[in-house]
């Protein structure tokens, strides 16, 4: 079996989407700022429909994608001994993820979460279930080019020193690092070993300030402060305007892909931007090839139902490349 190029690394979940009919529910700004969904109490609400989608979550979706992208793709996480982790396993084997080191827990439930969608927003209730979580052991053939360390339980916290102690052991194998929400909550310091030890880090601009304490409103001032972390290249998603990288040297602007079509869900949308940016370099693409590729993924994504149904082919990414409108390239800045 060929060498991994990519290694995920993170939770895996099923999620059972409802459609909220639009009648039936409301959003608005609290006195806290915050956007909240709300629907009537106490009654039965009518709802428009539900669909279950298997094999979720931050780094299961950067599996898929890398896989669909033409590379070697492993997933490390764990399932519950129950018929949602043979099925999430299965579903692995069927995108051509590498699924050896899938842990599955006897006695133990899969995650499963569901996800309330209103238009193309949604809000998803999460429960992590608490695995014993060991990283493996890797013979010298089975070790990965790149790990992909993403969303992960609260309770493994500790696994992430098992993390930082491999990679220093194997100073050959580059980090990609997309926190997720319980990564963050841990604090910077707590995982300061990765974040030194992290070729590519990924974060929206609002996370990139809990992370790196930056000016919110200064794109250069948050890129240097997590620079300061130890990351080689730093990428920020920006929501409408596009996302920003750096190496450290040099720093560009890119916008986003052209929406053929109102977006039907964005989740996964962040995933597909993080993974098909890194799936880039792996292929040996410049930081400016990197940028143009990943948009496209995420433009595709939110066009379909769920976090990998519209995830591309690095030949049909080619060719929205190949169709993108003038102004569709980086600019430094």
């Amino acid at each position: 079996m060929s060498q991994i190029d990519v290694m995920s690394i993170g939770d895996i979940v099923t999620d059972a989407f409802i459609k909220l009919e639009d009648d039936q529910a409301w959003t608005y700004i609290d006195e806290h700022g915050k956007n909240v969904l709300a629907m009537p109490f106490g009654t039965k609400v009518p709802f428009d429909s539900a669909e279950v989608v298997i094999a979720v979550g931050n780094a299961a979706n950067a599996a898929v994608a890398f896989a669909r992208l033409g590379l070697n793709s492993g997933f490390v996480t764990n399932v519950g001994g129950d018929e949602e982790g043979r099925q999430m396993i299965h579903a692995l084997e069927a995108e051509k993820v590498d699924h050896r080191f899938v842990r599955v827990n006897p006695g133990k439930k899969s995650n499963y979460h569901y996800v309330l969608r209103y238009g193309p927003e949604r809000t998803i209730l999460i429960k992590h279930e608490e695995y014993d979580y060991h990283w493996p052991h890797f013979r010298p053939d089975e070790v990965p080019k790149w790990l992909y360390f993403s969303s992960i339980s609260q309770h493994a916290i500790p696994y992430h020193d098992q993390v930082a102690d491999w990679l220093d052991e194997n100073p050959g194998v580059k980090l990609a690092f997309q926190p997720g929400t319980f990564q963050m909550e841990a604090g910077t310091e707590r995982l300061i070993r990765l974040y030194k030890q992290t070729e590519v880090l990924i974060l929206n601009r609002e996370e990139a300030v809990v992370v790196g304490g930056g000016n919110h409103d200064d794109i250069h001032d948050l890129i240097n402060k997590l620079h300061e972390l130890g990351p080689k290249i730093v990428v920020l998603t920006d929501g409408p305007n596009g996302a920003y990288a750096s190496d450290g040297k040099e720093s560009f602007q890119m916008p986003l892909y052209p929406d053929p079509g109102p977006p039907v869900d964005r989740t996964g949308a962040g995933d597909s931007f993080a993974s098909t940016f890194v799936a880039a370099l792996v292929k040996g693409n410049s930081l400016e090839g990197a940028l143009q590729w990943a948009p496209i993924n995420s433009m595709s994504v939110v066009q379909k139902l769920g976090a990998q149904a519209g995830l591309l082919s690095e030949k049909k990414l080619e060719e929205f490349l190949r169709n993108a409108p003038e102004g569709y390239k980086p600019s430094p800045f």
